[in-house]
């Protein structure tokens, strides 16, 4: 396999992760109410109201606040659902990436950008909505890992760039 090959192969490979890793996040925004019950029961198993307490105490609190919210006013999670479209509309964004990387890395910095501006966003939002810091350092944690495998694509699509200019600036022989 040529260099050019196998740099285009990871591209992909890191993409398909980034994308399966978004499609999924999104994926869970769907079904709050019956996943923080779930989440809800698997922490009782486990026993973790006895060791992490704050944290019990925190998912009892959300998943009352979304059974009164869908009893009482169920349009409101459809601002969730939005949410989860959102992150499966720029996973689509990611196929440009994957088709042509050097012509398309706006896509990929466009993501960066997405990802550290979860920071603030949770710095900001979080406060002013009564989430606990330790909950917004775990939001925060979304846009820490979510470009590490951008930057690496990044740096993959720039070393695919200069590839692919030397050998169109290289005449054939």
């Amino acid at each position: 396999m040529s260099g050019r090959a196998a740099l285009l192969k990871g591209v992909r490979a890191w993409l398909v992760l980034f994308v399966v890793c978004l499609v999924l996040s999104g994926a869970t925004a769907f079904p709050l109410v019956h996943e923080l019950h779930w989440t809800e029961s698997v922490l009782r198993a486990l026993s973790v109201p006895d060791h992490l307490p704050g944290l019990m105490r925190w998912i009892e609190r959300v998943r009352d606040g979304l059974d009164a919210t869908d009893a009482r006013h169920p349009f409101l999670l459809y601002g969730t659902d939005w949410l989860a479209f959102a992150h499966l509309v720029i996973a689509v964004a990611f196929y440009g990436p994957y088709r042509d990387p050097v012509r398309n890395i706006w896509v990929v910095e466009f993501g960066m950008i997405a990802c550290a501006g979860i920071i603030p966003l949770a710095l900001i939002c979080g406060p002013l909505r009564g989430i606990p810091f330790w909950w917004s350092l775990i939001d925060m944690s979304f846009g820490v890992f979510g470009v590490i495998p951008l930057y690496v694509v990044r740096r993959k699509i720039k070393q695919l760039a200069e590839m692919t200019a030397k050998a169109q600036a290289t005449p054939a022989t």
